[in-house]
């Protein structure tokens, strides 16, 4: 354990070096460093290596030597392992969400209670989801077959900067699960917690090779979408970025799950509990400085509360605490990189040229003790139409667009009037109309009188352009497997 806590300590050193980890071990990499930032300060805290193409190569080549041994094993021996895994990653929640924190910038509070433990969780459910998989049998008079579940061998993994480990767990725990090997590709900008949980699986027992990552840009994402050694990639990313693996995968035919971007709707009900309604509202626009894919940014009000939700919204967020996310007393973080927040302020001022009001936030945050950060007031837009960009585009950001419906049929109708298809949300008090606007409702995944609730055995993903496959749950177990048929002549 003292070696796990030393592999922590040093990745929460400033000027860390982080190398791949590959067949158990750090490897150098003959290519340029790049520069990590710590979103909260504005400062490079830490260098990362790119995985060149001959990392890659060695990388498949142990994965494919481990997974042999790894899918020989009793499920009951997976399932001890990956359950350690996820005992480990809850015994160290507190270093873990720290380095979530100089990965991401966003809250501590959230990463301690949230992030971090969801993939302790994800871990969790798959060993307990290691004995499931079954088949089924057949008969002829003549003849018996069987069907079974079978891994697919080398998967591989490309993360997301918004919620880095538990994304990681997410996409690891089910491919291990059903006996494969996995590689991780995290983002760039937020590399450290890859890092530590490849430690963490390392500690549990996992052989070497079985969990590896590869650190890098788009240029190692796409060499790893074009290894024929790679049976399957999944994504969580942007709807460009998914068409991209699409694409790059295509020539080997790879299996490809997409968790994509998102336009979610949440539709308030004048008979809703208005201040659960204000307070969800909240939550689905600036938890983690609105930097979530699933997040309802376009909140559908019905016209008799609509002033007063309005002004209950705006005042609400105008004293919200944005600043350090180490300090217990702020609302809200950093936003990933200044480049990102100088697009979300650009979107903000293009809605506004568009006939949008901003009714509170819209301006970038010089916080005490934190100036250098990357920081952004939470921002409520009024007086939005459907066809204005920050009704129609993905911001990822801490920006709500308010626009109101005179009925059900109204708000459904356009609700659904967008290319992405991710999540959904009904704020009413009329439990038959919570089921009916639920069925009308484009969306994969739909939260009645809550929202963004994604526990590990319920599946995540999109309809539409936001994606194809499931997080999470029995679906994502079976999405790394295949379908073998033994047919047998008596």
């Amino acid at each position: 354990m003292s070696g796990l806590m030393d592999i922590f300590a040093h990745l929460e050193q400033e000027g860390v070096q982080l190398s791949s980890i590959i067949n158990g071990a750090a490897v150098k990499s003959p290519l340029p460093a790049m520069p990590k930032i710590n979103p909260a300060t504005g400062t490079v805290i830490a260098s990362i290596e790119p995985a060149s193409p001959e990392m890659l190569d060695d990388a498949v080549r142990y994965a494919a030597a481990a997974q042999k041994d790894w899918a020989a094993r009793a499920a009951h021996e997976r399932a001890e392992i990956l359950s350690h895994v996820a005992r480990l990653i809850t015994e160290h929640v507190d270093v873990l969400s720290r380095l979530e924190v100089l990965d991401v910038g966003k809250l501590y509070s959230e990463a301690v209670s949230a992030d971090v433990p969801s993939g302790a969780e994800s871990f969790a459910f798959f060993a307990a989801a290691c004995a499931t998989a079954h088949g089924t049998s057949h008969r002829w008079p003549d003849a018996i077959a069987y069907t079974e579940r079978v891994p697919l061998g080398v998967c591989a993994g490309i993360g997301a900067w918004n919620y880095p480990i538990q994304v990681a767990s997410w996409k690891a725990a089910p491919a291990l699960a059903a006996g494969n090997a996995f590689i991780l590709k995290p983002s760039e900008e937020t590399p450290l917690t890859a890092n530590a949980l490849a430690a963490i699986c390392r500690e549990a027992g996992m052989p070497d090779g079985l969990f590896q990552v590869l650190h890098g840009d788009h240029v190692i994402g796409q060499a790893i979408c074009a290894h024929r050694g790679i049976a399957k990639v999944s994504l969580t990313g942007g709807v460009d970025t998914g068409k991209l693996i699409v694409a790059q995968s295509a020539a080997s035919l790879k299996k490809v799950t997409l968790e994509l971007g998102g336009k979610a709707p949440l539709l308030v009900f004048a008979d809703a509990d208005f201040d659960l309604a204000v307070q969800l509202a909240l939550d689905a626009n600036f938890y983690t400085a609105g930097e979530v894919c699933s997040n309802a940014t376009r909140v559908f009000v019905e016209d008799s509360i609509a002033d007063k939700f309005i002004q209950a919204v705006s005042a609400r967020a105008a004293e919200m605490h944005v600043g350090d996310p180490m300090s217990p007393d702020m609302q809200m973080g950093a936003i990933v990189s200044e480049e990102h927040l100088i697009k979300v302020l650009g979107d903000v001022a293009v809605a506004q040229q568009q006939g949008a009001i901003i009714a509170a936030g819209g301006t970038r945050l010089h916080p005490a003790g934190v100036e250098g950060g990357y920081y952004m007031a939470p921002t409520v837009l009024t007086g939005c139409t459907d066809e204005m960009a920050c009704v129609t585009d993905e911001i990822f950001g801490p920006v709500m667009s308010i626009l109101r419906f005179t009925d059900e049929d109204d708000a459904v109708r356009r609700a659904n009037n967008t290319h992405y298809g991710l999540g959904a949300g009904i704020v009413t008090s009329d439990l038959t109309r919570a089921h009916r606007v639920a069925g009308h409702l484009e969306a994969g995944n739909i939260w009645v009188n809550s929202y963004n609730l994604i526990p590990p055995g319920l599946p995540f993903g999109g309809s539409k352009q936001s994606g194809m496959g499931r997080e999470g749950s029995l679906y994502a177990l079976e999405s790394y497997t295949e379908v073998k048929a033994t047919y047998i002549q008596l």
